[in-house]
């Protein structure tokens, strides 16, 4: 597809809000595979839709392999994020943000292809207070800011347009 005169990739990607009884949100940490060495930066569970998946099927999958947990339940589409990064080939992201609530424990990486091993360094527990002081990079831009109307129960209907940088 070409967009803005250059050709560019898209990639659905379904993102999910993971969070625990405790309003904790599950994030993990890692680099491009366009940029190994980077300081990485933090970020929701969730990944590209593969072929003939919902953005539902996709959210159920992924929370299964970076996470491996299995009791959770699904919400609906709080935010759509959309926008284009150099990965190393430009990709137009087109995100859906989906609300998860589970029992907190700990995360298993044992669901993790190599590459994810290669450029995921963490993956943790973040109170909203932990989200609204920290320096470290996260996405989405903003997370913080938004998320206490999700915690709340606010869900926008029909969801939210959030910035992508």
């Amino acid at each position: 597809m070409m967009l803005n005169g250059s050709a560019h990739t898209i990639r659905p990607t379904a993102r999910v809000l993971l969070l625990d009884r405790e309003d904790r949100i599950l994030l993990l940490k890692g680099r491009l595979p366009g940029n190994p060495r980077a300081e990485g930066s933090w970020f929701t569970v969730g990944g590209g839709l593969e072929p003939g998946e919902t953005y539902y099927e996709a959210a159920t999958r992924e929370i299964l392999e970076e996470t491996g947990i299995r009791d959770f339940r699904l919400g609906p589409v709080v935010w759509l994020r959309s926008g284009v990064l150099a990965t190393p080939e430009p990709t137009h992201f087109h995100e859906q943000y989906i609300v998860a609530r589970c029992e907190a424990r700990e995360p298993s990486r044992d669901g993790w292809t190599a590459l994810e091993r290669d450029l995921i360094d963490d993956i943790r527990w973040w109170t909203l207070q932990a989200l609204l002081t920290t320096t470290d990079r996260v996405f989405p831009p903003g997370l913080a800011g938004f998320l206490p109307a999700i915690l709340a129960g606010a869900f926008p209907d029909p969801p939210h347009a959030i910035p992508w940088d």
